[in-house]
């Protein structure tokens, strides 16, 4: 066979185009309206039972499948969520993402993860490009946005939606846990435990959770005539968490507990305490996280903490989202979830210790 024959044997793009199946084929072998099947494919929208079963078995036998591209065009929406995440060292925030990707799967939508550094021009310049994708929402978990680019947004129609954040915006909707609350509870929990001078590791200055816990933990002990003896900034990071952690130690004098802005911090501090500065916990120091990640259970840390209801956090947001893709008015901007103290043995003192 010559290379001419082979060139002629090769099917043209024309050729390829003809054997593509559209809504068409399928209505017209399915005996209805090509809008019926749109209807079929798209998630909400009304066909009765019968129209359902012969569009999907014609589908099937032609090998049909609905461009959602296509089907953007014409409905204007892309039935795509954008989430941007600042870092992922959290055990919290990958759990938190598989929930809420399966649960806006069961509604019809599909999440685009994006992934920010945490400043607020990089957080900026990943929306800008989230923008670009034409998705339907947005949702921040662990940042903030300028008050430029959350113009922006509001302008083009496009609702922003906090996890685990707070950014007091009129347009911006937040579901987080009561973190004042924790804090409170923590405080508290520490006081009846017996421990008397009390230390605390902070997250990113800037994040409404670490400002909630810590007034919140802060004002409990002044209520109970304490305060915060020793303080150091961890930011929510592996290796700023171990020279906090350090740091805290080195200050005037050692706290008798320590209350860490989260479990994925307060998690290095035991290790430094125990392995780096010969310190037994809660003998020598009594420690309290927040958030009750998985780790934070194991038998080597017995990690006292608050738990955050991961579940419910999820299934407001997802709700919240779909009142917006509904036109429906949001009731509650912000919404508080209460969390629960677990009290482990890192903050239970023995009684011959109080």
């Amino acid at each position: 066979m010559s290379d001419n024959s082979l060139i002629k044997a090769a099917p043209s793009l024309s050729d390829a185009s003809q054997t593509k199946i559209t809504s068409m084929d399928v209505a017209k072998l399915a005996g209805v309206s090509q809008s019926a099947v749109s209807r079929v494919f798209t998630k909400g929208a009304s066909a009765s039972a019968k129209t359902v079963e012969k569009v999907q078995n014609a589908a099937k036998e032609l090998g049909y499948r609905p461009n959602r591209i296509a089907r953007s065009l014409l409905t204007g929406r892309s039935y795509m969520i954008g989430l941007v995440v600042a870092y992922l060292d959290n055990y919290f925030y990958p759990e938190i993402l598989e929930r809420l990707s399966h649960s806006l799967q069961k509604e019809g939508y599909h999440v685009l993860i994006f992934m920010a550094a945490q400043t607020a021009q990089n957080v900026d310049k990943v929306v800008e490009e989230i923008l670009e994708y034409q998705i339907d929402a947005i949702v921040t978990a662990s940042v903030a946005l300028s008050s430029e680019l959350t113009t922006k947004c509001e302008n083009a129609g496009i609702p922003v939606l906090q996890f685990n954040r707070i950014q007091h915006q009129s347009s911006f909707a937040s579901v987080t846990t009561d973190n004042h609350l924790g804090g409170s509870l923590i405080a508290k929990h520490l006081i009846d435990q017996g421990y008397r001078s009390f230390g605390y590791i902070a997250g990113c200055e800037g994040a409404s959770t670490q400002r909630d816990r810590e007034a919140g933990f802060r004002q409990t002990l002044n209520d109970y005539g304490f305060d915060i003896t020793a303080r150091a900034v961890g930011n929510f990071r592996t290796e700023q968490s171990r020279e906090a952690a350090l740091s805290i130690v080195n200050q005037s004098a050692i706290p008798e507990a320590v209350f860490v802005a989260n479990d994925a911090m307060a998690l290095v501090v035991m290790d430094v305490f125990r392995f780096e500065l010969g310190l037994t916990i809660p003998d020598d120091i009594g420690i309290v996280g927040y958030d009750d990640v998985p780790p934070s259970r194991l038998a080597s840390y017995d990690l006292t903490t608050v738990s955050q209801p991961a579940e419910q956090m999820v299934q407001q947001t997802v709700l919240l989202i779909m009142q917006y893709m509904q036109g429906k008015p949001i009731q509650q901007n912000e919404i508080k979830l209460p969390g629960q103290l677990i009290i482990r043995s890192s903050s239970q003192k023995t009684q011959h210790q109080k």
